[in-house]
């Protein structure tokens, strides 16, 4: 006898439905509340709309094995050995991040293939593994951020059930996993959701589309449960939660606040620790305010200013929104207070911008920062690393600016040493029209900025793909093998100094001074741990008075202390306790 399988789908536009499980049609009743369901063979299936023969995917597939425009497959989450039950969790605080894109991260570009470079991770510090998108999407290559099916792992990266296997290596490295997810837009190919149901908004839309519909509760417990899909059945650790500032929500409780809420009991009954990091470009930090303090409740935030300060600083780049960062008094604010614009006015959107962080009471881990990422590199015209324009020194200096600053490090793959490679924006759209105008919607955003369109990659381009794989024989090669080297040496400083994970804003001092650009950051823990890291972010040699006698890092094999002062040449830095 063919096993059986409960069928259910939420689809109050339908008149009728019917399920399609192998060869076998069944015709679905209402349960109420627009919900469907049926008992069939249990297969490989889809779902026809009203008297429509087209069969649809489950909008909560868990699998699609040929693709996002195909049938689903049910998924057993339940059917993996997990071998992780002596995993505790592993908290932000203290943490060091890196993000990586599956596809791009190995030649093989598969999770599997990803779990084999743990050891590599652990070398530098890393404690937590973040995946840019992995959920599904219509084509071979993507960044993610296109994604159609929320609740199933893309194929090409070896599914569901390799995810599973990821996680559970993962934690057995004694690393925690953090999943990008993505749930203000679905992107524009094989988005069947609004045939089912009203899952986008009528009113509004932001860059990427339409806005999901909050307003309706079932599209809201949609978004929910995915949320606590995977942290029960694929046992991450905590979700990077995309651009929360597209999700337009307008009811008593922010949806960003019964995720906080959700996760927070799930977290008691697991027994772990499960965390919520917010991507928002609002410098707000009600999302990371405690809810008994009036906030959100979220446990992180992504934070540009860091990377704005640190880039300009270095690159001397100053066009578009690194305009206001020019000064290094800007990156010395952002290392003190966490917000560069917290209520100032930024030139970029023409109108004040941010909230100043309550430094007495806020934790300066909650700020998650980084001196490269998917979002700075990928979405400049070509797709260029600050390792074109720095010379190893500088790629050291932020380095130490990530790992003994105040807030969370994140790396993003391959910066530990100084990668060449490009991460570049490729998609894979089959649509003909589609990719071609994606291709020149891209180059039209870049000809409005001066940009010559000659040097603006076709994402659709499958060399463009390539050219952004990461190249592995780099990393033991001359001036790479020195910058892994340098990561490696702050990451045993990170763990051997409670001063570079003191969590109080009013524990750091920092300076700076505009005519020899020398940047000062003191960072203390308790009454006598202390520890001084300067820069010489100039153009001339500089010797700098300092508190502390022991070189612990430099960046530049000239840096030397002495009678009271270091000597720092250009574009240097040092860390002395």
């Amino acid at each position: 006898m063919t096993e059986q399988h409960e069928y259910r789908v939420w689809a109050p536009l339908a008149s009728r439905m019917r399920v399609v499980a192998g060869d076998e049609t069944v015709e679905m009743e209402s349960a109420g509340g627009g919900w469907w369901h049926a008992h069939a063979p249990l297969a490989d299936y889809g779902f026809q709309i009203d008297d429509d023969d087209a069969i649809r995917p489950d909008p909560a597939s868990r699998h699609q094995p040929n693709g996002v425009h195909e049938r689903s497959r049910v998924f057993d989450p339940l059917a993996h050995d997990w071998q992780d039950g002596a995993w505790t969790g592993r908290p932000i605080a203290g943490g060091v991040l890196y993000e990586l894109h599956v596809g791009t991260f190995t030649p093989e570009g598969t999770l599997d293939a990803a779990a084999e470079r743990f050891e590599h991770l652990r070398s530098i510090g890393v404690t937590h593994v973040e995946l840019l998108p992995v959920n599904g999407f219509n084509g071979t290559h993507n960044w993610g951020y296109d994604g159609v099916a929320w609740y199933a792992v893309h194929e090409g990266y070896g599914g569901p059930a390799a995810y599973q296997r990821f996680v559970d290596a993962a934690h057995a490295a004694g690393l925690a996993v953090v999943q990008d997810v993505v749930h203000n837009h679905l992107g524009p190919s094989g988005n069947y959701l609004p045939l089912f149901g009203p899952y986008l908004s009528s009113e509004g839309r932001s860059t990427w589309g339409e806005h999901v519909n909050l307003a309706e509760p079932e599209v809201r417990r949609f978004i929910l449960d995915d949320v606590q899909m995977w942290f029960r059945d694929m046992h991450v650790d905590a979700l990077r939660l995309d651009a929360v500032h597209a999700l337009v929500d307008e009811s008593e409780v922010h949806i960003l606040e019964e995720m906080a809420i959700e996760t927070a009991a799930l977290a008691a009954h697991l027994g772990r620790p499960l965390e919520l990091i917010a991507e928002s470009d609002l410098n707000d930090a009600k999302l990371i305010t405690p809810r008994e303090s009036g906030g959100y409740g979220l446990d992180a935030q992504w934070s540009d200013d860091f990377h704005h300060g640190v880039h300009v600083a270095l690159t001397r780049e100053t066009e578009g929104y690194y305009a206001d960062f020019e000064p290094l008094a800007a990156l010395a604010k952002t290392l003190e207070r966490g917000f560069f614009h917290d209520g100032t006015y930024s030139s970029f959107r023409g109108k004040d911008h941010g909230r100043p962080i309550d430094l007495e009471h806020a934790l300066t881990w909650r700020l998650v920062v980084s001196a490269q990422n998917h979002d700075q590199i990928g979405n400049r015209a070509r797709g260029d690393r600050i390792t074109e324009a720095l010379d190893e020194s500088q790629l050291l200096c932020a380095a130490l600016l990530l790992y003994a600053g105040p807030f969370t490090p994140m790396l993003f793959q391959g910066e530990e040493w100084g990668a060449s490679t490009p991460f570049q924006f490729f998609t894979s759209h089959p649509e003909e029209e589609l990719g071609r105008l994606t291709a020149e919607g891209r180059l039209e955003e870049f000809r409005e900025m001066g940009w010559d369109a000659s040097v603006v990659p076709d994402p659709q381009d499958p060399e463009t793909f390539r050219r952004s794989k990461l190249d592995w024989a780099e990393a033991g090669d001359g001036e790479h093998a020195r910058i892994l080297d340098g990561y490696r040496r702050l990451a045993t400083l990170r763990r051997e100094l409670p001063a570079l994970t003191d969590p109080a804003y009013t524990a750091n001092e920092v300076s700076a001074d505009e005519d020899t650009r020398v940047l000062r950051l003191v960072r203390r823990a308790g009454r006598d741990d202390a520890v001084e890291v300067v820069l010489n972010l100039g153009d001339a040699a500089q010797q700098v008075p300092v508190t502390k006698e022991r070189l612990r890092f430099t960046t530049h094999p000239d840096v030397a202390v002495a009678d009271g002062a270091v000597s720092l040449p250009p574009g240097s830095g040092a860390l002395l306790d």
